[in-house]
């Protein structure tokens, strides 16, 4: 399996937004994502999938 698994402070990053906004995000489901251990991990498919229908939306 090479699918790639991104740390929350790692979406931050990448969206340019805060926590609670990523947070918010994984909590209406429109930003996939799995707990390992305590720890919470968003698919770097499911980012790509999420920016790309944001687009749509946009465009």
């Amino acid at each position: 399996m090479s699918e790639e698994l991104l740390t929350v402070p790692e979406v931050m990053a990448w969206l340019k937004v805060g926590r609670t906004t990523v947070y918010d995000l994984i909590r209406t489901r429109r930003l996939p994502s799995l707990t390992i251990g305590s720890s919470r991990r968003i698919p770097a498919d499911g980012l790509r999938t999420f920016l790309a229908s944001r687009l749509e939306e946009a465009a």
